[in-house]
């Protein structure tokens, strides 16, 4: 008797399900070729109808934006360079996405560069729906329902902590795709994938902020508001939960930057305060107890928190607060002499360096004196948040695909 296994789809229709109709469905769908015009289509009016319907929801308008139909194109020309005539890229076949509760979006990025290289798709969605996602999910549905030629190629679906089905799932992979802290990463590869499968994981980080302090010095009243406003998008978005932004802020020059990162705080708190950004009481408890225990067990010179949108400890040393993080505006500072001073404090876990004020060519150095112990992408301010086929050090475009080499010829001749 086959043991019913029931789920809660969320695309590409909504309702109940028994999970073994939805992967023998999955199993009988076809994959396409990379890039294939129906998925490109499906995903650019996707974009078109999150712009329209997202108004209001930045991350939405930023997501929307990464998906148009000119962005599409550049992503294909540049994955085109992966191959040749003789290597073809070819779709891996099914793959598992889990992507983290924190993030509304994220769950799109992967799924995107995975259906436009050609993959079926299985994401599992957390049951802790907030109305941004819920925004999207309804959206997909809306625009598959016009391109029924890809809607079987993906189902999004949400179960408990239910780890016979995260089993039936994985046994059919080709790829699984894992976002998460280091918990759910250790948890979930407890399960078996097939010996042919891959997987990628996306564990915890600790991303900072960098500032030159000469340059910041010479910036006007208006420039310096204008980087108070990218450092806001970097930092607040997801509530300062999102992987790459910043939890500490390094101030890099030879004199006490004291005074220019009062007046950079001052002005990071007014935009918070123009855009409505209000932290609930739990989140102001917990960061407020995670101030406290800092101060305990690490050597903390300063503590300012004028108001609830952002508090800041100064550090007598590169402190050690990877981990977990309670978000909600509580920021670390550290003054170095110079960028290369973190050379010796950086870890793998350690993934993006926003940074303001310097040369490429000083931050080409930081990277090539760090030997890749750590920082997988160093971004302007703005850009923390961007997502792009390069993460964490993996091409995702690459690790998606399979290729094929080819050797014609005749062994005779």
């Amino acid at each position: 008797m086959t043991t019913s296994m029931p789920v809660i789809q969320f695309l590409p229709t909504r309702g109940t399900v028994d999970l073994g109709d939805v992967l023998r469905d999955l199993r009988e769908a076809p994959v396409t070729a990379p890039f294939d015009q129906s998925r490109i289509d499906y995903i650019s009016d996707l974009a078109t109808r999150l712009r329209r319907k997202g108004r209001g929801l930045p991350e939405t308008q930023a997501l929307a934006y990464w998906m148009r139909k000119a962005e599409l194109h550049r992503l294909e020309d540049s994955f085109a360079e992966l191959g040749n005539d003789r290597c073809l890229l070819m779709p891996r076949g099914t793959v598992f996405h889990v992507p983290p509760a924190n993030v509304d979006t994220l769950f799109v990025y992967s799924w995107v560069l995975s259906t436009l290289v050609g993959n079926r798709n299985i994401v599992r969605l957390s049951s802790r729906a907030t109305d941004q996602s819920n925004l999207i999910l309804d959206t997909m549905r809306e625009t598959v329902v016009d391109h029924p030629e890809v809607a079987g190629s993906t189902t999004m679906l949400s179960y408990g902590h239910d780890d016979r089905l995260t089993a039936a799932i994985s046994a059919e992979c080709d790829v699984r795709v894992i976002w998460g802290g280091d918990g759910t990463v250790n948890r979930i590869r407890t399960t078996a994938i097939p010996p042919h499968a891959t997987e990628l994981v996306f564990a915890d980080r600790f991303s900072m902020a960098a500032v030159a302090t000469d340059a910041y010095r010479e910036l006007d009243d208006a420039k310096r508001d204008q980087l108070a406003e990218l450092f806001f998008n970097d930092a607040y978005w997801f509530d300062q939960l999102g992987c790459s932004s910043a939890r500490l802020v390094l101030w890099a020059g030879a004199q006490d930057p004291q005074p220019l990162a009062e007046d950079f705080y001052g002005r990071v708190r007014a935009v918070a305060r123009a855009k409505g950004y209000q932290v609930d009481p739990s989140a102001a408890i917990a960061k407020f107890s995670q101030a406290c225990r800092t101060m305990i067990e690490a050597d903390v010179s300063a503590y300012s928190a004028p108001d609830n949108t952002m508090s800041v400890l100064t550090m007598d040393g590169f402190p050690d607060v990877r981990g977990e993080f309670c978000g909600a505006g509580l920021f670390y500072q550290l003054h170095v002499t110079a960028l290369a001073e973190i050379v010796p404090h950086i870890r793998r876990a350690d993934q993006t360096l926003t940074a303001f004020g310097f040369g490429e060519d000083e931050l080409r150095d930081l990277v090539r004196a760090l030997r890749g112990r750590g920082i997988d992408r160093i971004v302007p301010f703005g850009q923390a948040l961007q997502f792009n086929r390069f993460w964490d050090g993996y091409d995702l475009l690459a690790e998606l695909t399979r290729k094929v080499t080819l050797s014609a010829g005749n062994p005779l001749a």
